[in-house]
């Protein structure tokens, strides 16, 4: 029995001085290190998109088509029944044609057009962007930059 109570002592002395070592290294360990730590910010464009109707006035020539078209078809009528001109009914579609267009009352003017567009409402919002610790180490001075 007193075999087991000299190895119990001798395992509360290692132990012992087991804490009473790293207490020590702990305590010398303590270093005071002045760092300066400084926060970066950046600012942000935060668009939200919203639809609208945009109308606006466009000039339109007036459309001399019609009136083209009728000429001719008129003129290549009269050309094939008047006298006997080879190629009559062309000729007189080209000359119906040409007077429909110089005839024709069709004016220009203005239209009032209307599209719809996608526009962006923006605002700028100041956000955390990054950190750096400056320090000096073994006379020089050192930082690194991290994010919180």
């Amino acid at each position: 029995m007193e075999m087991e109570e000299q190895k119990v002592m001798k395992i509360k002395f290692i132990l012992a001085a087991s804490v009473m070592a790293l207490a020590a290294t702990t305590a010398n360990a303590q270093t005071t290190v002045d760092a300066t730590v400084t926060d970066h910010f950046k600012w942000v464009v935060n668009q939200t998109p919203y639809r609208v109707e945009v109308c606006k006035d466009v000039s339109v020539s007036g459309d001399k088509t019609g009136d083209t078209l009728k000429g001719a078809i008129i003129g290549g009528i009269i050309g094939n029944n008047v006298g006997d001109v080879k190629n009559g009914g062309a000729l007189g579609a080209v000359l119906g044609g040409m007077i429909g267009h110089n005839n024709s009352n069709a004016t220009g003017g203005t239209k009032r057009v209307c599209t719809i567009e996608t526009r962006y409402e923006e605002t700028k919002e100041e956000v955390y962007s990054h950190s750096v610790v400056t320090f000096f180490s073994n006379g020089k001075q050192r930082s690194l930059t991290f994010y919180k």
